[in-house]
């Protein structure tokens, strides 16, 4: 039963009912008691399941972006064992918002590349909340050239509110990496499978999310540009944020409906941030699964197949006069 500092308004019954819960647990138990403590915790799964059943675009925004929901580093110790962090992009520096280095996953050797956004004040300042610098991308590609090297497949965990857009970054190039790092992952021959664990922003989200396989955690969101971002832009203002997160049709069950996404992995009852240790548990069944399958694959197929998937999305229809 998680009992964070973040507490989300749509969580409100919720925790009420756990309050209630922890109330009976410290209290003397009797039959009565034992009762109602059973009564109360069926009432919080089927709370629990209704809420995050039925929540809204814009909720699914904040349950994406709850401070306590497991980042990529937990799901480093969570998910893969003996991870050894590379650094350094050798030409600026080193990014901290994004995370790469080789691992084991079950029986197969893997590169691990992910957006970091911190969990301590510091670290979410020194991580810029998840939003990678052009050193950042640069590294994670010549990361993805050493992976190619040996052969190892890359899995990447996307977790960001978009590239960063300072200055520094655009006069670096920002864009430019980003593109180029697409492009490289088109044509890497080796599996690549990436996930969108949290917010997955714009161009910083696509920088590391072309693969053979792309999944998104249930209240996860996948988009070209965050709410605010696009009602500054249609509205003039960040009020319309709601709107803005409806228009954009980025939750999981649209972009599978879409064809953007391959898998919508669910999350427990109450998200990812109340139970993380299960979540880890789904994600890596998956992440297993679907390496197995893609390992079994020439590369040459494999490349071609990824290509042909990209190239396949944004259909569309030609008027008739």
């Amino acid at each position: 039963m998680a009992h964070g500092l973040h507490r989300l308004p749509l969580e409100k019954p919720i925790y009420e009912i756990e309050d209630r819960i922890i109330a009976l647990e410290a209290a003397p138990v009797g039959g009565q008691e034992q009762e109602k403590l059973r009564l109360l915790k069926r009432e919080l799964v089927e709370l629990q399941r209704k809420v995050f059943g039925n929540l809204d675009p814009w909720q699914t925004v904040e349950v994406a972006r709850h401070p306590d929901r497991p980042k990529t580093s937990d799901y480093l110790h969570m998910v893969f064992d003996e991870f050894v962090e590379l650094h350094g992009d050798k030409s600026f520096g080193d990014d901290p918002a994004m995370l790469t280095g080789f691992a084991k996953l079950d029986r197969h050797k893997v590169l691990v590349i992910g957006h970091q956004k911190g969990k301590t004040l510091a670290e979410r300042q020194a991580c810029h909340f998840g939003c990678a610098h052009p050193e950042g991308y640069r590294k994670a590609m010549g990361k993805m050239r050493l992976a190619a090297k040996y052969g190892l497949p890359v899995i990447c965990l996307i977790d960001t509110p978009g590239a960063y857009p300072g200055v520094g970054a655009e006069e670096r190039g920002q864009a430019q990496v980003i593109a180029e790092s697409m492009f490289l992952m088109a044509s890497l021959p080796v599996p690549i499978v990436c996930v969108v664990i949290g917010e997955g922003g714009s161009g910083g989200a696509l920088g590391i999310g072309v693969g053979d396989r792309v999944a998104i955690l249930e209240h996860a969101y996948y988009s070209v540009i965050s709410p605010e971002g696009c009602a500054g832009i249609l509205w003039k203002s960040a009020e319309y944020k709601a709107d803005a997160a409806r228009a954009l049709r980025m939750r999981s069950r649209d972009l599978a409906e879409f064809g953007v996404v391959d898998a919508v992995i669910d999350e427990p009852a109450g998200g990812a941030h109340r139970e993380p240790r299960q979540m880890a548990s789904r994600l890596k069944t998956y992440l297993v699964r679907t390496l197995r399958e893609l390992v079994e694959k020439p590369v040459e197929s494999l490349v071609d197949a990824r290509y042909e998937k990209f190239r396949r999305m944004g259909v569309f229809a030609e008027a008739t006069a």
